[in-house]
């Protein structure tokens, strides 16, 4: 076990007399399903969730009716630009880049089959779909042009992207592999993403792909929960969730020692978030639920 595990292994065991002692503060968490995204306070939620903040994709200002008849299935939502904007992503059929404060749309996107979206430097968006009528894909976006597809590369069963600023790589997860980018020609009208390596991953059926820092990246399979260690270039199990099965969703912040997670029990839905250390579980009753993630 090298000194980053390490050291996150004593931050999640030892981290919970301090998360007791400050359980008065609050914890902003994103969910995201059905045509919802929704935030949370984890900290004043008991059994079921206390809402502070709901974005829906029929009330959206700016929307067109097309796209708000096909956003009926929203599998992602991450905070950008510090949190002012949410990017939103629909496996019926879209991505959308949502005002925070206002829940207007700053951008739109009709993309069938989006899995999972990320927001690059300069305003680009790069999304992961599992079909495409050219096939499986990776496709970017300006979202200044919403209309035209930049750059695509073939990903099978996209599922998950990530960019880490300091490393200036993207990672995108799909099927069985997992891939990294730089950007290409980034400051020219016809910017791309240049693939520099490719892993396979230990195990089928990638369902998710989050950062924890710089080092690790987290991402689940059907069978498992696994770090991939930047740096190293190794997979090996996440031992808070060793042997998980069909995990969909897993984000774990090593500064609160805090693990937050969603697993299929109804199909690939559920209505529950669980959190680890402490544990607790929320329920959304009444939403298909799919991610999860920190809203800070």
């Amino acid at each position: 076990m090298n000194r980053e595990k390490v050291f996150l292994f004593i931050l999640f065991t030892c981290f919970t007399a301090s998360s007791a002692a400050r359980g008065d503060e609050s914890e902003m968490i994103y969910a995201c399903g059905d045509d919802r995204v929704l935030m949370i306070d984890a900290a004043s939620s008991t059994e079921e969730a206390e809402i502070v903040w709901e974005w829906r994709t029929a009330e959206s200002g700016g929307l067109p009716e097309s796209y708000r008849s096909v956003m009926l299935t929203n599998d992602d939502c991450k905070p950008v630009e510090g949190g002012s904007k949410i990017l939103v992503t629909s496996s019926g059929g879209g991505v959308v880049l949502v005002n925070r404060k206002s829940g207007d749309s700053l951008f739109y996107a009709l993309v069938p089959n989006a899995h999972s979206a990320e927001y690059l430097p300069g305003g680009r968006i790069v999304v992961a779909l599992s079909t495409a009528q050219e096939g499986n894909s990776l496709e970017l976006y300006d979202e200044k042009m919403p209309e035209e597809v930049l750059f695509r590369d073939s990903l099978y069963s996209g599922h998950g992207v990530v960019w880490i600023e300091e490393r200036r790589r993207l990672f995108a997860l799909g099927g069985r592999e997992l891939r990294s980018y730089s950007l290409e020609n980034w400051d020219s009208q016809k910017p791309g993403l240049k693939l520099e390596q490719s892993w396979n991953l230990p195990d089928e059926g990638g369902h998710d792909l989050s950062l924890v820092s710089p080092e690790m990246l987290l991402l689940t399979t059907h069978n498992n929960v696994w770090e991939f260690d930047v740096a190293e270039e190794v997979f090996s199990v996440f031992e808070p969730l060793e042997g998980a099965k069909d995990v969909k969703s897993v984000n774990f912040d090593p500064q609160r020692g805090r693990l937050i997670y969603t697993k299929a029990e109804e199909s690939w839905w559920t209505e529950n978030i669980y959190l680890r250390n402490p544990d607790k579980v929320i329920s959304i009753p009444g939403m298909k639920l799919y991610k999860v993630r920190f809203a800070d």
